[in-house]
Formats: C-alpha cells, sequence, structure tokens
C-alpha cells in the first residue's frame, strides 16, 4: 500500500492543476445540483420494533385526521395573584385569544379551556391546546406572528401567557459563534504547530472544501435518500474534524522529509506513503465505527452514521489527493522558518518534548500505568448510576417560555401532566367495543401512580379507541418509567376483563422510555461488532496481537471515563452551572451509541499515527524502547496538535443554547481529552515499555496468513534513502519484527 500511495502523491504533486481544478468542479457541480435538487423532508424520528412505535403507527392509520405530526401549541393561563382564571376579564382574555387563534392560517383547531375541562382545581390556571395542520418546520411567519399577537394582547390584560409545544420552539442550532471560536483555535493551535501561515492554512482550507462537498451531496441526495434536515449535523462536525487532522498528518510528514534531505517531489510521495497509510487505516476504523451504527436499528441514526462516514471517505481522498497537490503550489511557504533560513535537518530524538516525556514513561512505566488505570476507572464510576432518557422543555433555559409554560402547568396540574401516556385501544375483535374500551380505561386508571384519565375517544369506524393517562411523576422520573412497564405487565389481566380488545402504550413519554431500553439493549452488540472489526484491522495494520487488544483495552477506558463525566455533569449536576446547564435529568438515549461510536473512531486515528510511527522505527533497526522514543519524538507534538483542534471544534457545541447539543460537545471534547493526553500519551507507551519486544507477537500461522500492507514504509525507505545521515533511530537497517514466524514485513 505505500508504494501505490507513494505514487498517487507524486502524481498529485505533478498534476497539481488538474487534481485542484477536479476538486473545485466536483464542488461546483454539488453547489449546483444542491441549489437545483428537491427540499429535503422534514426531520421524522421513528423506532422500528418498540411498542410505542407499533401504537404510533395505528393512530396515524385508525385517526388519519389526528394531524399527529402537525405542529402544537400549548397556551398556557395564569391569573393574578388572588384572582380566578374562570371569571371576569380574565375569562373574557383566554377566550378572545382561542376565538383571535382559531381563525389564523394554518390552524386545525383551537380548544376553549373552559369546554374541556383545562382547568386547574383552584381556577389560577388554564391551558388551550392549539393544533396545525403542518409541522413546525414547515409553519409561516404569519401563522406565528398571529400567535404571539394575541398572547401579547392577553398579557395586556393582566394574565400571565406562557406558549409551549413545538409551534414556537427555536430549532437546535449547533454551536454557533461557538463553534466559529472552535475552528478559529484551531487555526492559531496550527500556526503554534507549524510556524507558518501556509502550513496552518491548508488544512483548513482543505477541511472545509471536504466538508462543503459533503453537505452539497448531501442536499442533493435529500430528497431521494429521505436525508432530514439534521441528518448532515454529524457530518459537518467529523468532515471538519477529521479533515482537518489528516491534512495536518501528510503536511507534517512533508515537512519531515524535507528536512530530511528529500526533493519537494520525492517528500510529498513519501509524505503520502507513509503518513497517508496511516490516515487511510484510521479513516477506515471511523467509518467502521459510523456505519456500525446501523446495528442500533434507528433508521434516523443510520442515515447519520453513513452520511458521516460519507465525510470522512471525502476527507482521506482529499488528505490523499488535494493535500499533495496544494503542496506543489507551496512547496517551500510550509516549511518551518528555520528550515527555509538555514536548512538545517531534524537532529536526533532528544531535546523534544514528546522524547522527553517518553524518557519519563520508560523510567517509570508501571506507576504511570497504575496511575492512569486508576484515574480513568475513578472517572468513569458514575457510569453506573446512567440513567437514559430524553429531556424536553424541562431541560430548556428559564429564559424560553417553553420552560416556564412547563413549570406553570407542573405546578398547576401536578408534574406529571407534562407527560401523559396515549392508550390506544384496538377493538377490532370485540363484540362490545364501547364497553371493553370502558373496561381497559378503568383498569389503568386503577394502576397506582396515575392519577387521572381523560374520556374515551372513538374513531370513525368505531374500531379504535383513544384516551391518555397522567402519571404522577414527572415524564424523566423512574417511577415513570416504573408505572410504564407495570401497566404493560399488567396487560394480560386488564385485557382478560375486555374480552377482544388489545392495547398499547404511545405518546412522547412512552417512546423515549421505549427508545432508551432500544439503545441500552443495542450498545453491546454495538461494541462487539464495531471494536470486533476495528481489531481486526489493526491486526492487518500492525501484525500483532497485543497491538490491537491493548489499543481497545484504551478506547473502553476513556470513553467510560468520558461518559461518567456526562454523567456527573448532566444528570448529577456537577459543574453544570459553569456551562450553563440549567436543569440536569437523563442523559441522552444516543449519547452512549454517539459517544462510543465517534470517539472509538477518532481514539484509532491517534492509535494508528502514533504506534505507527513507533513501529516504523522499530521496523528500521531500532530497539524497542529506542522505538518509543523516536515514535514520540516525530509523532506527539503532531498528536497533541491534532487533539486539540478536536478539542476546539467540539467544545464549540458547549456554547449552544440546547442541553442536547451541549452534552454531545461536551461528550466529545472531553472523551478526545482523555484519550489523546492520557490513553495514547501515557497508557499506551507504559504498555509498550513493560511489554518491550513482545509486543510485537503474532503466532507463526496467522503471520503466514496476513497480506502484508506495509503501513511503516520500509519498502519506501529502502527505494527512497534520506540523503546524508538519517536522524537517530527514524533510519537504519530494516530487520524483520519479532514476530512468531520471523515475518520479515513486520
Amino acid at each position: 500500500m505505500a508504494t501505490v500511495l507513494y505514487r498517487l502523491g507524486r502524481l498529485a504533486f505533478r498534476r497539481r492543476w488538474y487534481v485542484t481544478i477536479l476538486w473545485v468542479v466536483i464542488l461546483a457541480a454539488l453547489g449546483f445540483a444542491s441549489a437545483k435538487a428537491a427540499e429535503a423532508p422534514a426531520t421524522t424520528f421513528s423506532t422500528p420494533g418498540v411498542e410505542s412505535q407499533r401504537a404510533f403507527d395505528l393512530i396515524q392509520q385508525r385517526f388519519p385526521g389526528a394531524q399527529a405530526d402537525g405542529a402544537v401549541a400549548r397556551v398556557v393561563f395564569v391569573a393574578p395573584d388572588g384572582q380566578k382564571i374562570t371569571t371576569g376579564k380574565d375569562r373574557a382574555a383566554v377566550v378572545r385569544l382561542v376565538d383571535e387563534v382559531s381563525g389564523g392560517p394554518q390552524v386545525a383547531s383551537a380548544v376553549n379551556p373552559f369546554q374541556a375541562d383545562a382547568v386547574s382545581k383552584d381556577a389560577t390556571t388554564a391551558y388551550s391546546t392549539i393544533t396545525y395542520t403542518v409541522q413546525a418546520n414547515d409553519l409561516s411567519d404569519t401563522a406565528k406572528k398571529n400567535l404571539e399577537n394575541a398572547a401579547a394582547q392577553a398579557r395586556d390584560s393582566g394574565l400571565t401567557v406562557e406558549i409551549g409545544g413545538t409551534a414556537l420552539a427555536a430549532q437546535p442550532s449547533a454551536g454557533g459563534v461557538g463553534e466559529v471560536l472552535g475552528v478559529a483555535i484551531a487555526a492559531v493551535v496550527l500556526l503554534i504547530t507549524f510556524g507558518s501561515l501556509a502550513a496552518a492554512g491548508l488544512p483548513l482550507l482543505t477541511a472545509i472544501l471536504g466538508v462543503g462537498i459533503s453537505m452539497t451531496a448531501i442536499t442533493t441526495l435529500a430528497a431521494t435518500l429521505g436525508l432530514s434536515d439534521t441528518t448532515g449535523t454529524l457530518a459537518t462536525m467529523l468532515g471538519l474534524a477529521c479533515g482537518i487532522d489528516y491534512a495536518v498528518f501528510v503536511v507534517f510528514r512533508y515537512r519531515e522529509e524535507r528536512a530530511n534531505g528529500h526533493t519537494t517531489e520525492e517528500a510529498a510521495g513519501l509524505a503520502v506513503g507513509t503518513a497517508g497509510s496511516a490516515v487511510v487505516f484510521a479513516g477506515l476504523t471511523v467509518v467502521i465505527a459510523l456505519a456500525g451504527l446501523a446495528v442500533v436499528g434507528i433508521p434516523l441514526l443510520t442515515k447519520m452514521g453513513l452520511c458521516a462516514a460519507g465525510a470522512v471517505v471525502i476527507a482521506v481522498l482529499i488528505a490523499l489527493t488535494l493535500v499533495p497537490a496544494l503542496l506543489g503550489f507551496w512547496p517551500r511557504a510550509v516549511l518551518s522558518r528555520r528550515y527555509k533560513t538555514t536548512g538545517r535537518r531534524i537532529q536526533g530524538v532528544a531535546g523534544n518534548m514528546g522524547s522527553r516525556w517518553a524518557g519519563f514513561v520508560l523510567r517509570h512505566p508501571w506507576p504511570v500505568l497504575v496511575g492512569t488505570v486508576v484515574g480513568l476507572v475513578v472517572l468513569a464510576l458514575p457510569v453506573i448510576g446512567l440513567q437514559l432518557g430524553q429531556s424536553g422543555d424541562e431541560a430548556k433555559s428559564t429564559a424560553t417560555t417553553e420552560r416556564r409554560a412547563y413549570d406553570d402547568l407542573a405546578k398547576a396540574f401536578g408534574p406529571g401532566f407534562n407527560g401523559p401516556l396515549t392508550v390506544v385501544v384496538d377493538l377490532t375483535d370485540s363484540a362490545r367495543p364501547k364497553a371493553a374500551a370502558a373496561t381497559v380505561e378503568k383498569r389503568i386508571a386503577a394502576v397506582p401512580g396515575v392519577v387521572s384519565v381523560s374520556p374515551v375517544r372513538f374513531n370513525s369506524a368505531g374500531n379504535t379507541a383513544l384516551f391518555t393517562a397522567v402519571p404522577a411523576e414527572a415524564p424523566t422520573s423512574q417511577k415513570t418509567v416504573d408505572l410504564v412497564h407495570t401497566i404493560r405487565d399488567d396487560r394480560p389481566t386488564i385485557v382478560a376483563a375486555a374480552p377482544g380488545a388489545a392495547f398499547e402504550i404511545t405518546g412522547t413519554t412512552a417512546l423515549n422510555i421505549d427508545v432508551a431500553q432500544k439503545v441500552s439493549g443495542a450498545l453491546i452488540p454495538y461494541l462487539i461488532v464495531v471494536v470486533g472489526l476495528a481489531v481486526l484491522l489493526l491486526l492487518l495494520v500492525f501484525r500483532s496481537i497485543v497491538i490491537p487488544i491493548k489499543a481497545a483495552v484504551g478506547f473502553l477506558l476513556s470513553v467510560l471515563a468520558a461518559l461518567g463525566c456526562v454523567v456527573a455533569v448532566f444528570q448529577w449536576g456537577w459543574g453544570a452551572s459553569l456551562l450553563g446547564v440549567e436543569s440536569t435529568g437523563p442523559i441522552m438515549s444516543l449519547m452512549p451509541i454517539f459517544l462510543v461510536g465517534i470517539v472509538f473512531g477518532l481514539a484509532m486515528d491517534y492509535e494508528v499515527f502514533l504506534v505507527s510511527r513507533i513501529r516504523e522505527a522499530y521496523v528500521h533497526g531500532s530497539a524497542a524502547h529506542a522505538s518509543i522514543a523516536t515514535g514520540f519524538r516525530y509523532s506527539a507534538r503532531v498528536v497533541t496538535a491534532a487533539a486539540l483542534i478536536m478539542i476546539s471544534v467540539f467544545a464549540g457545541f458547549i456554547t449552544a443554547g440546547d442541553s442536547m447539543i451541549k452534552m454531545i460537545g461536551f461528550g466529545l471534547a472531553i472523551a478526545v481529552l482523555f484519550d489523546a493526553f492520557i490513553v495514547r500519551m501515557a497508557f499506551v507507551p507504559a504498555v509498550l515499555a513493560i511489554l518491550g519486544e513482545r509486543i510485537s507477537w503474532l503466532p507463526g500461522w496467522l503471520d503466514r496468513l496476513l497480506p502484508n500492507v506495509d503501513i511503516e514504509g520500509e519498502s519506501l525507505s529502502r527505494q527512497h534513502p534520506a540523503s546524508g545521515s538519517a536522524p537517530e533511530g527514524a533510519r537504519g537497517t530494516a530487520r524483520p519484527a519479532p514476530t512468531g514466524a520471523q515475518s520479515k514485513n513486520g
């Protein structure tokens, strides 16, 4: 592989105009196609195979006019202190708002609270449910303005009016100014690392171009493949982070090869042949992790994973072709100032922060290993109390009207009022459908933990009934989770008293509970698939049993520690105020899957790049401990820069107003921090130092079966030696790694 990529790098360098124009044409063509493409469908979340989804689908089928997907506004009215919402001018203001809104555009219905018994027992609070004929994303500005003006008039009469639901809720944004700041910090890190504006700007330029190609491709295919407007969020995040990192790896290696005396074209070829090989396999691990999200069985998550995997593939292709092409335009501009002014070459492995740190670990491997493992295990302990779920308006800032509406309803009607359970009763086989539905309603109302049920509503055919059951506790409470399981467990007894009836529970609360359970059940299979495939890939790359296992163990330590920190902050509230989190609650159901999938891929980036440099030095003749020092001498700085870039990009999401996006940004940033600076920089060299020569052990029979991918570039070092004396530990007589069969390929 190294030889093939070497030739590709030289070809791209020589034909730089053709390569650059090709990528620009691809971007322009996709941009034109995306502008002409049909609009992306609205975001829909479905979870096949769970009860709440089946019940929702049945409602859609049997109640076609229910507008289950339409936008909803729940307008909450609170009377001034000492007054009743049911009398005088307060009642008149409520009725006036309902009348004004009901005649507005896109309104399907507006319920008068005094006719629907939507008034609290103390008569201080009432609410009106307004449904629309379109989804929230399609709600016109005129419709929103009509609702806002009516609410303003009601407030002028002295009422407190808040609006919950989806109609006016702001769509979550992915970081805004914070994301721009993250990219700016990444630029500063690159400038400090390379000491050259050209070298710092090239990775940013290629990464932005790659994200542009990825997003325009997603937009172009959105209508055809059913990709929603949120599908590309993950692709943008990973395309930018991986695109910068992969370009950094190639540019850094190009500078190194130039410092070793190679010509510009030769250095570009060698950079792609060596660092490019690491980029290919690092990218493959990310793609495996993202494509593996299909194991969970949630269509939206599968599409997000595949789109992000496509963005990573584009980042790899750009690193292998466009980066060497652009190096051809600025062959000297990307070099450090010292090299351009003196022409001095890299000297030895001493005097570098990376090699000094490696020397410390080599002298104290056991204390470093024990310290890192114990520290990460302690940070992971909160995972034991992990509670999965999905936060709603209660997690929003109190500055939002949705949060204030939630609090007013909980105060007036009880905490469970914001998360009612929808019960759909199938009466197709019942001889007495009305009596059977009444029996089911009565039995569920008698279950401990249910405070009230609504009147039964039948469809036009009379074969399906609907009613809601209000829990005593909040939607995210564990007692509400237990209540849903209790009702479902009592199903045989309930339907036995109503012959021919069958019921299922749905609604937002039930759906969140089912999704959490589905994700929890899929996490172990997902880990087995992703980690198993990546271990096989690393086995092929490094021809070692120990290295892939070490990589997997280190990853599990870092991701569990990161998840533990997420639980401590967002579920327990430790330091939550520092991140602007006003309300704690269960961890987003998809968070563990996101964290495992994304961080595993990124962790393998650092593993492949770092260990491949160590193994390259070993294959080229260095002793085991000297190889570790050499690998850190040449890769610690670039891995550190790459990790800081990732952390900066992800940390930008913490500034978002939405708690879910904050959680994702914090989790990814802290996971990269742990993996890059604790696992890869401490745990990995400590294990390598302890095992020494045994790290490359491979059974002879397996050594003969594995193909040689030559990621270390052994063939290139023989064919293209550095001019003059090689840097210490970097060049030497290539030798076979001490595997069971003494493979000459290492």
